[in-house]
């Protein structure tokens, strides 16, 4: 092969090694649709695993260890809640021992009185000890009425990003339906998994159609998706995906849903915060292979 040649056939390896890595990117974040920000689409949740509180000084590294391997593996997107014990004060304790400038920070107001709710906004603003917010949601919807003008003013002034609305557990979908048709909120979280898809045939396309990114919670049903049916080999679909395990698979078929922003799963230990980031790279299943994992992977 003479020089020319070989320029020609590196560059043509360069450029589709370059397609690869921007199919790969592509298929690892989606756009935020009230800005066009694109986000990963597996994001960080801290229900139960980050409320360590004060005294457990080793716990509380521990977690600072599962948020910068978070970090390092290209995750962005951090959901706390006032709810969740200790878990922004850790959170915000750990991220600024080393500050990460594409941490995106979401959290909740999770209180009942106009006051209450921007006393404990502030307060969770000082406790994840950055000068704004992401992302606020009114947590559960409760109360949602009374926080909302205030957090469209805040969004206004600069203090949020995005705010949004949440559910889980499956619950209060009829509420966050017609919230949905009332307002144009950037953000709605709520459950979606293999074991609860009541959300495909109302939820997603509707916010789709207003133009509102999704967050899922229990991504694994709270972990109740593992058990026998893990038990066994993967099927030779998962290879198709470039999964190597259940988790992998049960958080892509999550995000391949175009509705879908970003999914939250939880945990504790470094070694299962890397085996869900892993479900960042390689393809997604396709609507055929949603269809048949759907069907089969309890079988």
């Amino acid at each position: 092969m003479d020089r020319r040649r070989a320029l020609q056939f590196l560059g043509a390896a360069g450029a589709a090694a370059a397609l690869r890595v921007q199919a790969q990117q592509a298929a690892a974040t989606r756009p935020v649709p009230a800005s066009g920000e694109r986000i990963p689409v597996i994001g960080l949740g801290t229900w139960l695993t980050f409320d360590v509180g004060g005294a457990d000084s080793a716990a509380r590294r521990a977690r600072g260890d599962v948020l910068r391997e978070f970090l390092a593996a290209g995750g962005r997107l951090v959901d706390s809640s006032p709810m969740y014990g200790s878990s922004e004060e850790v959170i915000g304790a750990e991220n600024a021992r080393a500050p990460a400038a594409s941490l995106f920070s979401a959290t909740k107001v999770w209180t009942v009185g106009g006051i209450a709710g921007r006393r404990q906004m502030e307060n969770s603003r000082a406790l994840w000890k950055l000068p704004r917010l992401d992302l606020m949601q009114v947590h559960n919807l409760l109360d949602w009425e009374t926080h909302w003008p205030t957090l469209k003013a805040w969004k206004a002034g600069g203090r949020f990003r995005y705010i949004g609305m949440t559910t889980s557990h499956g619950r209060r979908h009829d509420d966050l339906a017609a919230i949905l048709k009332r307002e144009r909120p950037d953000f709605v979280q709520l459950t979606y998994n293999l074991e609860d898809r009541s959300v495909e045939e109302v939820l997603l396309p509707l916010a789709a159609d207003r133009g509102a990114a999704v967050i899922v919670n229990r991504p694994f049903d709270g972990g109740a998706l593992f058990g026998t049916g893990t038990a066994k080999p993967l099927p030779g679909w998962a290879k198709e995906i470039g999964c190597a395990s259940w988790a992998e698979v049960f958080l892509k078929w999550v995000v391949s849903h175009p509705a879908v922003t970003c999914a939250i799963p939880a945990t504790r230990r470094v070694e299962h915060l890397r085996e869900n980031m892993r479900a960042l790279s390689g393809p997604l299943p396709d609507a055929a292979l949603r269809k048949r994992i759907a069907g089969e992977w309890r079988a």
